[in-house]
């Protein structure tokens, strides 16, 4: 793949061979974020699992300190009371059975995150083929399918990001902007790591972390330092 002017000098600054302390890894990863847009900083996460077996499985969510820097379309699945309440706390689309038609035959996918009450996850099922693939599906290790609208909304809008293993057995998330400092950076980071080292299979056996590598949307990546990371 042929790279521009730009990520070639970007990367010249990077040894591709070491894996750097955290600190110095954002801030070399900052350095190398070039483009003309705010890029996104995206952790990569190689792990040691088998995702082709059910105990070494890894979801769940973090609410990030700082926030991800991108405003979150939130859908709710919901019915009665808890359509007003999602709307409330700031939900962007709430509805029922008739969003089904719009999302599987207009193809309408204006949202980013979908929260469903327990009660709808019969009817959003039946969109598991659309929203499956894309990630878009509510999961309660998400803490996507629960009752409690108000708060999955808010943890949402403050930053929660959902963290599984992809078909490759990596973790791709995002930790903020170029824009942030690198203290926002490292507290997103550092948080995130927390709760992926918390997150190991008991069923694991061997090296968990095979790597880490932070990335701008456009530059090169950056490896971190893995032994540091677990204690």
């Amino acid at each position: 793949m042929k790279r521009g002017k730009r990520y070639a000098e970007a990367a010249k600054a990077i040894d591709r061979g070491m894996q750097y302390d955290t600190a110095e890894a954002i801030s070399k990863v900052k350095a190398a974020a070039v483009a003309k847009f705010d890029e996104t900083i995206e952790v990569h996460i190689r792990t040691g699992c088998d995702g082709r077996h059910a105990e070494q499985q890894i979801r769940g969510a973090v609410v990030l300190p700082h926030g991800t820097g991108k405003a979150v379309r939130v859908l709710v699945f919901a019915k009665g009371d808890k359509l007003d309440e999602a709307l409330a706390a700031g939900a962007d689309h709430v509805g029922g059975e008739e969003l089904i038609p719009r999302i599987q035959n207009d193809g309408w996918l204006d949202f980013d995150v979908v929260v469903a009450t327990p009660d709808m996850m019969g009817v959003v099922g039946r969109l598991g083929r659309v929203l499956g693939p894309k990630g878009l599906m509510p999961n309660p290790k998400a803490g996507t399918v629960t009752m409690d609208v108000t708060k999955a909304i808010s943890d949402i809008k403050a930053g929660k990001i959902e963290y599984r293993l992809d078909r490759t057995n990596i973790i791709h998330v995002p930790i903020g902007k170029a824009s942030f400092t690198e203290e926002q950076l490292a507290d997103n980071f550092q948080t995130l790591m927390d709760a992926i080292i918390k997150a190991r299979p008991a069923a694991l056996k061997g090296q968990y972390l095979r790597s880490v590598t932070l990335a701008p949307t456009m530059g090169p990546g950056v490896k971190v330092n893995t032994a540091k990371l677990v204690v």
